[in-house]
């Protein structure tokens, strides 16, 4: 993971059109799911803060990276707080994505140049968002917050804000048409392409095998535009 600017990092999100998210306690694991979205053309990954070792899984995959991915821009999630934040900055986050808009979050992000992404899911917690400095805004829950209808809504009046629905996502040319069609900037994708339980003997490349396919018709979407 280079170091770089902010306007980069939300750039590289905005390119990537998916942001894969997962959280694996086990960090052998863990490797291999990145391995795969990597493989599978998906470069800019969330890890969850939803394990009680979720801030050491985070380091250990980070430092990981910095020495075989390099390219890959490694998010912190599920943070609810600016305390946290600071600590997932600290073990190199690129990005920091929250379920819901803490201002004390936002603040401190933006004093260490790092994206904020908040859970967003009305019009004015977008607001609020954005007067505060969030490039993008996670409309979430996706399907309880209006699902793609909420975005086109949302943006008819504020056609600038970026969107980026997490949950209630799927991998299939059904869904992500309906999401892009009606404006998202991009999706985020957990748990309907990196399953939250991996068995052993789980084949990784199934996870490959989505992210491409995804990936695929995201870029078909937008050529389409």
């Amino acid at each position: 993971m280079k170091a770089q600017l902010r306007i980069d990092t939300v750039l590289r999100i905005l390119a990537a059109g998916i942001v894969p998210l997962f959280y694996q306690e086990d960090t052998d694991k863990a490797k291999q799911v990145i391995a795969a979205c990597i493989d599978g053309g998906l470069t800019c990954i969330e890890i969850t803060n939803r394990g009680v070792q979720a801030h050491h899984v985070f380091r250990d995959i980070a430092q990981h990276c910095r020495k075989h991915h390099p390219d890959v821009l490694l998010g912190a999630g599920t943070v609810q707080d600016q305390g946290t934040a600071s600590l997932f900055i600290q073990e190199g986050a690129a990005f920091i994505v929250s379920p819901y808009f803490d201002l004390d979050t936002a603040l401190v992000c933006n004093k260490r140049r790092i994206p904020y992404i908040p859970g967003c899911a009305t019009a004015t917690e977008i607001h609020t968002a954005e007067t505060y400095g969030a490039d993008i805004c996670k409309v979430f829950p996706g399907s309880s917050a209006g699902g793609p209808g909420f975005i086109k809504a949302v943006l008819g009046p504020s056609p600038k804000t970026l969107l980026m629905p997490t949950g209630g996502v799927e991998p299939t040319r059904e869904s992500l048409s309906s999401w892009f069609s009606a404006g998202a900037a991009c999706v985020g994708l957990g748990s309907q392409m990196i399953p939250g339980t991996i068995p052993d003997d789980f084949d990784y490349t199934t996870i490959t095998r989505k992210a491409k396919e995804a990936l695929s018709i995201v870029r078909e979407l937008r050529d389409g535009r």
